[in-house]
């Protein structure tokens, strides 16, 4: 067929091409909306009306129990006894033994003798917690010349308990290595005589409590408590109250760990170094201690030992207090430590007037927050008079974060320090 004719076609027969074009749009439009109004079909007829259908049939059999309010109502009053009871047990965890009842919330009586009365308390209490833990410190200076002395009187020197138990005579390779010898004896004897080193200066608020001296002439400022009216003193008291707990539960959790050793060659926790409120770095660890290390609540970031990861400030619920902690311990025994210190413990409590009936309770109120491991050089000063056996040892510094409920212990709060916080 030419050219020509297929045009006269088109020309005889374009009056029926656009209802052909419509026809076949239609049929492929209708077969698909067909098949898939089938399966719409089907799947309504499955899921909704079959298995819905048998669910509200169900339901509509089942009737509900005229005493169903009874087992809401159970289970409502379940859940605020839950948290009554959690209210009630965070409030318990602040409800501790006081060192004095005489103070909080104001004083009772007029002497200043009450607030060395407290300081007494602090220093007998920090004592007690240390001879708990069959604790002592290495040999002091004094011991060590009376050792020397005697060798050099006698001219010779028995090894004591943990000494080699050698005689040791002069000539011994010569009068020093006589007195290395004895030297090491006797702080060996240290180390095998008690469980855990420390010394309660080291302690924060124990020098501040002690007896100041009197000195003629011109007159200093003192590190020691003095007695300067009574805000500033019962100040002083509360806030070494808080100290003294936090100490607490510090030389608890040593006590736990070294339950089982009598020596501090197969304890745990070697050296209790420091519980203090400012960080490592910005004190000294040593025999002197500063008098304003005391606890401090933190109100903002800055008021911090470090910036909290847990992100608590003090507020209406809760009073925050940072506080830093070094031990020296066995490498082993670093996470048994940092588990130990944040876990429950329990306290005794007789009403915050000391009237009450005793009873026992939980507190579990301490997060780390930073820690450092740091090496120990053994002949460094800070140590060479320490012996800690064989194990391979670090020393453990730790920043943490203290917690009390404020409605544990609100009602012996002092007002001028509710105030501040």
């Amino acid at each position: 067929m030419g050219i020509g004719k297929l045009k006269n076609v088109f020309k005889d027969y374009s009056s029926l091409l656009v209802p052909v074009v419509i026809v076949l749009v239609a049929v492929f439009i209708f077969i698909p909306g067909q098949l898939m109004s089938s399966k719409l079909k089907n799947y309504i007829a499955s899921e909704s009306i079959s298995k819905r259908g048998k669910q509200v049939q169900s339901l509509n059999r089942s009737d509900i129990s005229g005493s169903q309010w009874k087992v809401e109502k159970e289970y409502m009053e379940a859940c605020a006894e839950d948290a009554n009871q959690i209210a009630l047990i965070a409030a318990q965890s602040t409800q501790r033994q006081l060192l004095s009842y005489k103070i909080f919330p104001k004083p009772k009586g007029i002497s200043t003798l009450i607030f060395e009365q407290f300081g007494q308390q602090f220093r007998d209490s920090v004592d007690a917690l240390i001879g708990r833990v069959n604790s002592c410190d290495c040999p002091t200076d004094v011991e060590l010349q009376r050792s020397m002395q005697s060798y050099s009187s006698s001219g010779s020197y028995r090894g004591g308990r943990g000494s080699p138990g050698m005689l040791f005579k002069t000539p011994y390779g010569g009068s020093g290595d006589a007195e290395a010898a004895i030297k090491d004896a006797l702080c060996r004897d240290k180390a095998e005589s008690a469980s855990v080193y420390s010394n309660p200066s080291d302690l924060s608020g124990y020098e501040f409590w002690g007896k100041r001296e009197e000195k003629s002439g011109k007159s200093k400022k003192s590190d020691k408590f003095t007695y300067t009216g009574t805000d500033e003193a019962v100040k002083d008291c509360w806030y070494y109250q808080l100290a003294y707990w936090i100490i607490e539960d510090v030389i608890d959790t040593i006590g736990a760990l070294n339950s089982e050793s009598d020596s501090v060659f197969t304890s745990p926790v070697k050296r209790l170094m420091a519980v203090s409120f400012t960080t490592s770095d910005k004190r000294s660890i040593s025999r002197k201690k500063t008098a304003g290390d005391r606890p401090s609540y933190v109100l903002t970031v800055e008021d911090g030992l470090t910036e909290p990861w847990t992100g608590r400030l003090c507020n209406d619920d809760i009073d925050v207090v940072h506080f830093n902690v070094v031990v020296v311990v066995s490498t082993k025994s670093v996470l048994p430590f940092m588990q130990q210190l944040c876990s429950a413990k329990q306290h005794k409590f007789r009403g915050f007037f000391g009237e009450s009936q005793e009873q026992i309770f939980e507190h579990n109120q301490i997060t780390i927050l930073e820690s450092n491991i740091r090496s120990i050089d053994r002949g460094d000063k800070s140590h060479s008079l320490y012996r800690y056996g064989e194990d391979a040892v670090v020393e453990l510094d730790l920043t943490c974060e203290y917690i009390f409920n404020k409605n544990g212990y609100d009602e012996i709060k002092p007002e001028l320090v509710k105030k501040r916080a």
